[in-house]
């Protein structure tokens, strides 16, 4: 029996009030928690080499596709997320893994 797929949120932000985004970020956690979600990326350097880049960039692993959308849709996350309206504009996708044969 094989292992189902990992699944992903990859996101591309950009912050216009950081202390409402802070705000965010220390609420969201609890969803995450919740549904195994393990970043992979947060933030850090990054360079566009091809087409238009966001600000700050956000991988987050999920132990299935599964996974990812049940916390993207859960009460934990959208009470999260009320706190970044506003403060960002964020494209999310949440996105299976590829698991080779």
């Amino acid at each position: 029996m094989s292992t189902p797929p990992k699944g992903y949120w990859i996101a591309r932000v950009d912050i216009s009030d950081e202390e409402a985004y802070r705000t965010y970020t220390a609420a969201n956690g609890e969803a995450f928690a919740k549904y195994s979600g393990r970043f992979l990326v947060r933030g850090g350097r990054h360079e566009a080499v091809e087409g238009k880049a966001r600000s700050r960039n956000v991988i987050i692993e999920f132990p299935t596709y599964e996974a990812a959308l049940a916390c993207w849709r859960s009460d934990e996350y959208r009470r999260a997320r009320s706190f970044r309206d506003g403060a960002a504009t964020a494209e999310v996708i949440v996105i299976e893994g590829y698991e080779p044969s």
